[in-house]
C-alpha cells in the first residue's frame, strides 16, 4: 500500500510539475542588445516599454543612420514609454501622444502573454502621421489584446519631419559611403534588425514576423517591401490606408532636380538659408546640427506641411541605397519582397480635391469622363465637393489598395483586400463613412481607450472581429478563423473583399468596381 501511495504521490507530483511548466510565468527580466531589461505584468500580459534600440540621434548623430546602443550596467526598468520623436503635436490627432516629444526617442516596446507559450508569431507596428507626427505611446496602439491572441506585438519610434527625411550637400560629403536622407526608414530597418536579434528572448519567432502600419506607416511598409536594405527582415505585410501608387509616394531624388521638383539636397539648402545658414561645407553642417530642436521642427505637422514644401522634402527620398526606385515601379517590375499581403482602406478615407468645376474633377478620366461622372454622381446631384472628394479618395487610397492586392495576388502570394466601413455608434450621425485612421482602435481592440463611456457592445464586437482577423493573418498568412465571416483571398477576376460594415464583416464583390476600374485606367494613362 505504501508503494502504491508513494507511486501515486510521485505521479501527481510529475503531473503538477508538468502543469506548472506549461503554465509557468514568462520571466519579467530578459537580456537584449545593450543589457538586461525588466518589464511588468498587467492583466495577463507582460510588457516591456522604452527599450533603446539605437543611440539617441542628437548632436553629431543628428542626420546619421541609427548607431548601436552603448551597453548599460544593471537592469533597466522597461515599464514606461520613452519619448516620442521631436514634432509639433496636433490637437485633433486621432492618436494623441502619451509622452513629451524629444530627439532622444529611438526606443522599442514589446507585449507578450505573461505565461510561457513557446515560439510565437511577431507583429511589428509602424505608426502613421504623415511622416511629421506620430509615436508609439498613444493608448490606441497598446499591444495587450494582440498578446492575448498569442502574438508578440512590437512597436517603436522612428524619426519624423526634418529629422527623419533631410539632405544637404555637406551631409553627402561628410559620410559619402553611408545611406543618406531616409533616416526614418533607416530607423525602421534598425528596429526590424533589433527584432531579428532579440525577439527570441521574448519567445517570439524571428522567422515569423508580420510588419503592419497605417497611413505613413502603411507607406513605410510599401517602402520596406521595395527596399533592398529591408530584405528578409519580415515575412508578411499588412497595409492600412497606405496608398501604393506614385501619386501618394512621389519621391524626390537625392542630388538631382526633376521638373517642378528640386532635389532633396536643394530643399535642405533652402531650409538652411531660412535659418541664416549659408554654404555647403562642414561649417554649415555644424551650424545645422547646432539648431535647437524647435528650430528644426519649425511648426511642421500634418496641418501645416502643405505649406512647407520649399523647406521639407515630404517623405522618402530616392537615394540609391534605401530607396532605389518608386514603389509602383518596383511592384510592376516584380522587384518587391514576395510575402502574404493584407491591404485595404476606409470608406471615407483621405481625399484632397482642389477642382473648381465638375469638368476639372473628371478631366483625369480622359475619354472615360462621362462614364466616370455617371459612376460618381449616379443621381446627378452636381455636388462638386462630394464627387471631388470621392474621386480623390479613390485615386489616393482606395484603388491603390486594390492595385497592391492585385500585384501580390499576381505574384502568387496570398492576398486579402478589405474596406473598413464600420463607424462607432457614438459618431455615426456625424459621418457618412469611416474616416481615415478610425480603423486603428478596432484593429488593436483598444476601442475602450478611444471611445470611453460612449463605447457600445456593437463597437466591442467589431473590435474583437478586426483584432482576430489581423492576429490570424500574423499566425498563418490567412486572416480566417473560427467564428468569423469567411474572408476570400483576392482574385482579379472576382474582386472580392471583406467589408467591415455596421452590421458586421461581410464578404462581397466590390460595389465600387466600376469606380476602381476607371481610376485604374486613368492612373495607367497618366504614366
Amino acid at each position: 500500500m505504501r508503494k502504491v501511495l508513494g507511486g501515486l504521490v510521485l505521479a501527481l507530483a510529475v503531473v503538477g510539475l508538468a502543469r506548472l511548466g506549461a503554465d509557468a510565468a514568462f520571466p519579467a527580466q530578459v537580456k537584449v542588445t545593450g543589457g538586461a531589461v525588466k518589464g511588468a505584468v498587467t492583466d495577463g500580459v507582460l510588457s516591456f516599454k522604452g527599450i533603446p534600440f539605437a543611440l539617441p540621434p542628437v548632436g553629431d548623430l543628428r542626420w546619421r543612420p541609427p548607431q548601436p546602443v552603448v551597453p548599460w550596467t544593471g537592469v533597466k526598468e522597461a515599464t514606461a514609454y520613452g519619448h516620442d520623436c521631436a514634432q509639433k503635436p496636433v490637437a485633433i490627432d486621432a492618436a494623441p501622444l502619451g509622452t513629451e516629444p524629444s530627439e532622444d526617442c529611438l526606443v522599442i516596446n514589446v507585449w507578450r502573454p505573461a505565461e510561457k507559450k513557446g515560439a510565437l508569431p511577431v507583429m511589428v507596428w509602424i505608426y502613421g502621421g504623415g511622416f511629421v507626427n506620430g509615436g508609439s505611446s498613444p493608448a490606441v496602439y497598446d499591444g495587450s489584446q494582440f498578446a492575448k491572441q498569442g502574438v508578440v506585438l512590437v512597436s517603436f519610434n522612428y524619426r519624423i519631419g526634418r529629422f527623419g527625411f533631410f539632405a544637404h550637400p555637406a551631409l553627402s560629403a561628410e559620410h559619402p559611403g553611408e545611406p543618406l536622407g531616409n533616416y526614418a526608414l533607416m530607423d525602421q530597418i534598425a528596429a526590424l534588425q533589433w527584432v531579428q536579434k532579440n525577439i527570441a528572448e521574448f519567445d517570439g519567432n524571428p522567422k515569423d514576423v508580420t510588419v503592419f502600419g497605417e497611413s505613413a506607416g502603411g507607406m513605410s511598409v510599401h517602402a520596406l517591401l521595395t527596399s533592398p536594405a529591408a530584405k528578409g527582415l519580415f515575412h508578411k505585410a499588412i497595409i492600412e490606408s497606405g496608398g501604393g501608387r506614385s501619386g501618394l509616394l512621389t519621391m524626390r531624388k537625392l542630388h538631382e532636380d526633376q521638373p517642378n521638383q528640386p532635389s532633396a539636397e536643394a530643399v535642405g539648402v533652402a531650409f538652411a538659408k531660412s535659418n541664416g545658414i549659408e554654404g555647403t561645407d562642414a561649417a554649415a553642417l555644424k551650424a545645422l546640427r547646432a539648431l535647437p530642436t524647435d528650430k528644426v521642427v519649425a511648426g511642421l505637422n500634418f496641418m501645416t506641411m502643405g505649406g512647407a514644401n520649399g523647406t521639407y522634402v515630404g517623405g522618402p527620398i530616392l537615394d540609391g541605397k534605401i530607396m532605389v526606385e518608386s514603389v509602383e515601379a518596383s511592384y510592376k517590375a516584380g522587384h518587391n519582397m514576395k510575402v502574404p499581403m493584407l491591404v485595404g482602406a476606409n470608406s471615407l478615407d483621405i481625399g484632397f480635391s482642389f477642382a473648381k468645376t465638375m469638368d476639372e474633377v473628371m478631366k483625369p478620366f480622359g475619354p472615360d469622363a462621362e462614364k466616370a461622372l455617371a459612376a460618381y454622381d449616379p443621381n446627378k446631384t452636381g455636388n462638386l465637393q462630394a464627387v471631388g472628394y470621392q474621386v480623390a479618395m479613390d485615386r489616393i487610397m482606395i484603388e491603390p489598395a486594390r492595385f497592391t492586392a492585385k500585384v501580390f495576388a499576381g505574384q502568387g502570394q496570398p492576398s486579402y483586400l478589405y474596406r473598413f466601413s464600420y463607424v462607432a455608434e457614438s459618431i455615426r450621425a456625424k459621418t457618412p463613412g469611416a474616416p481615415h485612421a478610425t480603423e486603428i482602435p478596432f484593429v488593436f481592440d483598444t476601442v475602450k481607450a478611444k471611445y470611453g463611456a460612449a463605447l457600445t457592445a456593437a463597437d466591442e464586437a467589431a473590435a474583437k472581429a478586426a483584432n482576430a482577423y489581423w492576429a490570424n493573418f500574423a499566425k498563418t498568412g490567412n486572416p480566417n478563423g473560427a467564428g468569423l465571416e469567411k474572408w476570400p483571398a483576392y482574385k482579379a477576376d472576382t474582386n472580392m473583399l471583406l467589408d467591415f460594415t455596421t452590421e458586421g464583416p461581410k464578404a462581397i464583390a466590390d460595389p465600387w468596381q466600376t469606380r476602381m476600374d476607371l481610376t485604374e485606367a486613368a492612373a495607367t494613362r497618366g504614366q
